[in-house]
């Protein structure tokens, strides 16, 4: 087996990092009382807003405007995070103060509140942007500033920042393992893909077709993108019919959902009879969608709701009972709840809120038992992790239908960019 698939060895985790590494699970009491940690001056030396008593972190997501359908999770998951974090005794015996601003769903409004968070704010590290487009409009300032940003989104790749540590997928897990699934599983050979008009769907889309020809020896027989919140998909639909694709595979995003899913099952085209495989629907977007519209509808993903999981039940649970019994989960929001974890856990090694210094710690954390199963931060600020196929049911949950080993993370895969 090749160094890239070849799973770790997660009882080195407890040899590594002991209880730092075990946040979810046992709960583990902080070895600092709150304001009883290190003396603020060893552990901020660059004038963040950390005091004895308190460090301040920023969140930045759309909690308005056609993106807060996906956002929403992301940003109840990453204050769970940071209670539960709070509840065991903060970090570095400090309690954390979130300031939570609202980029809109906008790009500008992205890069004007970073900037606000970092500069005014001086915040110790930043949880948000789900969009790539969101996340390419702050990076010049985060790396301008020397800000940390913990980004939850899967997305295309082709990037690495010294300054951002991503938690979801790139496209290697995500794009290549499903499309490589569909192809020996459901014995696709002829792909429509069909995508939001901005940078992820485009770039999600050009890998895709580059594997398909090259390494699948497949044919896209058609490929169009619609604009962020367009709700009209008669013409498209129209044209699937015509073309019969043995797969349609998308990456519509937010609020445009619920109009392409329902448009289809309106037009009669059901997934037993158009197989489907998206990289862009989670149990966030089902909810609005309504379980009924994306039956048998797959999805390519490291995290499903049902996985039977010991720290995915934890994790449920709590998220339940903080934000009620219809609440769901999607892959994004699990991938918004190991952003401070991860920050915490790496505060903790290095002894230092500085943010050279925590990224510094950052590669080889690990979790073994994070709600998706275990993780590795790799040096190039990416995760190791499973890819899953889940099949959508009626209810709105998804069958797990299949499940790759640990897969390395490789941003700029040779022959893709």
């Amino acid at each position: 087996m090749s160094d890239k698939n070849r799973p770790f060895n997660p009882t080195r985790r407890k040899l590594m990092f002991g209880a730092a590494a075990l946040p979810l699970l046992s709960l583990p009491v902080s070895r600092y009382a709150f304001g009883a940690g290190p003396a603020t001056s060893a552990v901020n030396t660059t004038g963040l807003a950390v005091t004895d008593t308190e460090v301040t972190v920023g969140q930045l997501h759309s909690a308005t405007g056609t993106m807060a359908i996906s956002e929403t999770g992301s940003i109840q998951a990453e204050q769970l995070a940071i209670d539960q974090i709070n509840a065991m005794g903060g970090v570095l015996g400090r309690t954390i103060k979130v300031i939570k601003e609202d980029g809109a769903s906008d790009w500008p409004t992205f890069a004007e509140k970073s900037k606000k968070l970092l500069v005014n704010d001086k915040v110790a590290t930043v949880f948000g942007c789900w969009t790539s487009a969101s996340r390419k409009a702050v990076l010049p300032i985060f790396e301008k500033e020397n800000g940390l940003l913990y980004y939850p989104t899967f997305y295309e790749g082709l990037e690495q920042s010294k300054n951002v540590i991503y938690t979801g997928q790139e496209a290697t897990q995500q794009i290549l393992a499903g499309l490589d699934w569909a192809h020996k599983t459901l014995g696709a050979k002829t792909f429509y893909l069909v995508g939001s008009d901005y940078i992820w769907p485009r770039t999600s889309m050009k890998i895709a077709r580059k594997h398909i020809e090259n390494v699948l020896k497949g044919k896209v027989v058609g490929e169009e993108y619609y604009p962020l919140g367009s709700t009209q998909f008669g013409s498209l639909i129209n044209k699937i019919k015509l073309k019969k694709p043995d797969l349609v595979f998308g990456a519509v995003v937010g609020g445009s959902n619920v109009a392409w899913f329902k448009q289809l099952n309106a037009a009669g085209l059901t997934f037993k009879k158009q197989p489907m495989l998206t990289i862009s629907v989670t149990e966030d977007e089902v909810l609005g969608i309504g379980g009924e519209n994306v039956e048998g509808l797959y999805s390519s993903m490291k995290y499903f709701q049902s996985l039977d999981l010991p720290g995915n039940k934890k994790f449920v649970d709590a998220f339940k009972k903080a934000y009620g019994p219809k609440a769901v989960i999607g892959d994004v929001t699990e991938s918004g709840y190991l952003g401070p974890w991860l920050w915490k856990m790496a505060v903790e090694k290095a002894g230092s809120f500085d943010v050279d210094k925590v990224v510094a710690a950052s590669p080889g954390l690990e979790w073994n038992e994070s709600p998706h199963g275990e993780l590795k931060l790799d040096p190039n600020h990416h995760l190791w992790m499973r890819t899953r196929i889940g099949e959508w049911q009626k209810d709105g949950q998804a069958k797990i239908v299949f499940e790759s080993d640990v897969i390395k993370p490789d941003p700029f895969p040779e022959g893709y960019q």
